[in-house]
């Protein structure tokens, strides 16, 4: 069927069905093209012509009938001196041009950042990319040879790890702060663009479009920056101490029947007392000689809640190996980088054995988006 196809179909084109496809080989018995085939190129592709391994003539959007004055290279390669042979033979590859706007990227691993108020920072961070084809023949020579088909999978792969390797370095070249990277996030995502674009141009790719959705920190980094956003709350030193102290009733309510609510209560306001010395340069004068034995502070107040509780941190087993712990936002980060799915076993504090992630009802809402595994192919 593919010879009587050969011989007689001169139309040359393609119809691109998927969403997927970035390069597509035109099938024809023994690569013949009849002399006077109409090559058809649609809008947002291109075509390529290669000569025994060769690459040739490049045609944008337009019908062409084929002929020695529009096929300049192939007839130099053919050796074409005095008129068109036919048939001769030829791969035609149809090349997307359009924008393949559905990448996502994430970070398996922390990257370190070095931050002038925190020191050394483990930061993960996710988001979504969108590539296109600019360069068809480099496209074919860098990444495609000879394949008859070159899908988003394929190069996927390579633009994610790319955009980790070069995702530190941008963050410490933007010399923006920790607390002012989620209000900078645009910027870093354009700036990430023209660096990834500039390394691909040997590819014949480029990155329109970077996005960063969230850029997460460890806990402990999460509290120091609370504690900063309280202290600038309060407004001053005096109101910080008192701030401290009641940080201290919470604590001191969980030792019931010890002393420890005069003593937690105490411990939060010589905490805070010392805060205010430190940041103010002065030192407080000593307190008097208790005259009489000291009187037990009233217990905490009846409408003081209790400690937030602590979110859940999961380990997930992938590729045989366990890695985490992960908060809520790092495993949204896993989803994107295709680390946690379904089938993922997962495991938190509680759990009596590791379970797929499908049968976790906390994980329920991140897995969502998430397809379900291929049915066995029949």
């Amino acid at each position: 069927m593919d010879r009587i196809r050969g011989e007689f179909i001169d139309i040359i084109e393609w119809t691109d069905d998927g969403r997927d496809t970035i390069v597509w080989r035109f099938p024809r018995y023994g690569n013949e093209i009849k002399m006077g085939a109409r090559l058809v190129v649609r809008e947002s592709q291109v075509a390529v012509f290669v000569n025994e391994g060769r690459l040739a003539d490049v045609y944008q959007p337009g019908t062409y009938t084929l002929s020695t004055q529009n096929m300049p290279v192939l007839s130099t390669l053919k050796g074409w001196k005095h008129g068109f042979e036919s048939p001769f033979k030829a791969e035609v590859y149809f090349v997307t041009t359009r924008q393949f706007t559905d990448f996502k990227w994430g970070t398996q691993n922390p990257v370190i950042l070095r931050d002038a108020e925190f020191g050394m920072v483990r930061v993960r961070a996710f988001g979504t990319f969108a590539a296109k084809v600019v360069d068809a023949a480099a496209l074919l020579r860098e990444l495609v040879g000879t394949d008859p088909q070159f899908r988003t999978e394929e190069v996927g792969e390579h633009l994610r790890q790319l955009i980790v390797s070069k995702l530190g370095s941008a963050l410490g070249s933007a010399g923006v702060p920790l607390l002012d990277l989620a209000a900078r996030q645009d910027g870093i995502g354009r700036q990430l663009a023209d660096a990834l674009t500039q390394e691909l141009t040997s590819t014949g790719i480029a990155i329109p479009r970077f996005y960063i959705e969230n850029i997460s920190v460890p806990p402990e980094v999460e509290a120091a920056i609370d504690t900063r956003s309280r202290m600038a709350v309060t407004g001053n030193l005096d109101d910080y101490a008192k701030l401290q102290a009641a940080d201290a009733i919470p604590l001191a309510a969980a030792n019931p029947g010890t002393g420890g609510d005069a003593l937690g209560l105490g411990v939060g306001m010589a905490l805070g007392q010392r805060v205010v010395q430190s940041m103010s340069g002065t030192t407080a004068p000593s307190a008097p000689a208790a005259q009489a034995p000291a009187q037990p502070a009233p217990g905490p107040a009846a409408d003081v809640p209790p400690p937030l509780p602590t979110a859940p941190r999961w380990f997930l087993a992938v590729a045989g190996q366990q890695q985490g712990p992960y908060d809520e936002s790092a495993l949204a980060g896993q989803v994107a980088a295709g680390n946690l799915t379904r089938a993922t076993l997962v495991w938190r504090s509680g759990q009596a054995a590791w379970q797929p992630a499908d049968q976790v009802p906390e994980l329920a809402s991140l897995l969502a988006d998430v397809p379900p595994p291929l049915p066995p192919q029949g």
